[in-house]
């Protein structure tokens, strides 16, 4: 049953709360780079706006992976989302008030990424404490991710339309009084049930950090797994810092379109979540994870050669589909295999890997753009992806065999197919 998850209380009550929250969020991500990109008119720009809102990400993360291993995870979300909520109302009331700047774009990004980074690896190791049978985690990653990307398929075409009639500070708003959802349905939930509790007694952050890394290191499929996202999201998911460009100058649209272009990766990502949802076994190493990672690749490829918004819309849901069903497969397969103890710090390579690298990214593709334009630079990227997803298909096989006793153990799984 593809809804099969939400049949825990706690886990309802987030996705839920947490569906409504990504719908402004996603609002205020087109809002912020078109605001951005009419007041700048740069490329670049758009790059280092990019770079600023997620290398906190990168650098924050494992440490704050650490923190998740040993605090209250309920907690650390409530905290993490009213400071994102104040960054919101932040941003609406000086767009709003016409003070806004592009040094404002920048710090409020920095501010949010620095959130962020604490938020991800939380969020991620929080879900299994939601879910009571480790068996349907996977289903649970994949309505989560679901639920991700049916606000990235709402999210931006409602602003497309809002940008055009009230401006980008209606975005902000509407996102900074969405938190109040998620909030709400973290105070709601049962406190009782698997709501982990402080770990007591000191500790020593940086131990705790190498021994994090040390495991993820020397654990080859989750180095494996964490390097072709890394990749992925250096070269990838800069795809979208230059949306902007292709919306406006390549496609000559607007916000509108835009909006579109947004709302077909997301339709895309959308499909391939409930795809894996829809799977009894999602949690195996197998040729799905590189081969997702490729149709991602060639799609973004396909996409820098179009000039028609009819043509872009379906490459693009292409490469939603393949980037998510990578995305959500790691993910799944990265929590059944790590020990408990340690699930927060694998978590904070994970985000460091698919949130971390993409600042990086959005740096090089907005440099690359202005020398060689859009297109080019996408090729590149995309290529990038492809070359990587075929070497990581090579090692499949090996794979396997390391994780199939882990499944065996557990009890999910009594072969790796």
């Amino acid at each position: 049953m593809v809804f099969r998850a939400l049949k825990y209380r706690n886990f309802r009550v987030f996705f839920f709360g947490q569906g409504v929250s990504l719908i402004g969020t996603w609002m205020q991500y087109v809002a912020m780079s078109w605001l951005a990109y009419k007041m700048t008119n740069s490329a670049f720009m758009l790059g280092v706006i990019g770079f600023a809102s997620q290398i906190p990400t990168f650098i924050f993360s494992p440490f704050t992976g650490v923190l998740a291993d040993r605090h209250n995870r309920h907690k650390i979300l409530l905290f993490t989302q009213a400071l994102a909520m104040i960054q919101a109302f932040v941003l609406a009331f000086l767009t709003l008030t016409g003070n806004i700047a592009v040094w404002h774009i920048i710090v409020m990004g920095i501010f949010l990424g620095c959130v962020n980074s604490l938020d991800i690896p939380a969020r991620h190791s929080f879900i299994l404490q939601m879910i009571e049978e480790k068996e349907n985690l996977g289903n649970a990653i994949a309505l989560n991710s679901m639920m991700f990307n049916f606000a990235r398929l709402i999210g931006p075409s409602i602003a497309g339309v809002l940008i055009a009639v009230a401006g980008e500070g209606a975005c902000f708003l509407i996102n900074a009084v969405s938190y109040m959802a998620v909030i709400g349905s973290l105070l709601a939930m049962d406190k009782g049930a698997k709501i982990r509790k402080d770990r007591k007694g000191q500790y020593d952050i940086l131990k705790d950090l190498k021994e994090g890394f040390n495991y993820a290191y020397r654990f080859q499929p989750i180095r494996a797994i964490l390097l072709l996202l890394g990749i992925v999201s250096l070269m990838g998911m800069s795809y979208a810092v230059l949306m902007p460009v292709f919306a406006r100058d390549i496609l000559g649209g607007g916000p509108h379109t835009l909006g579109f272009l947004m709302a077909a990766v997301g339709f895309g990502a959308l499909a391939g979540t409930a795809y894996l949802a829809s799977m009894e076994k999602m949690g195996t190493i197998g040729n799905l994870l590189p081969v997702s990672a490729g149709i991602f690749g060639l799609g973004i490829t396909a996409f820098s050669f179009s000039h028609n918004i009819w043509v872009s819309i379906p490459l693009l849901f292409v490469s939603g589909f393949g980037i998510m069903v990578q995305m959500a497969l790691s993910n799944t397969i990265l929590q059944t295999i790590v020990d408990d103890d340690k699930r927060g710090r694998v978590m904070s390579f994970y985000t460091m890997a698919f949130m971390g690298m993409a600042p990086m990214g959005s740096l090089l593709a907005g440099g690359l753009a202005t020398k060689l334009g859009a297109g080019n630079t996408l090729i590149i990227s995309g290529l990038c992806c492809v070359i990587a997803a075929i070497i990581f298909s090579c090692k499949v096989p090996f794979l396997k065999k390391i994780v199939q006793p882990i499944y065996v153990k557990i009890g999910i799984a009594s072969e790796i197919e």
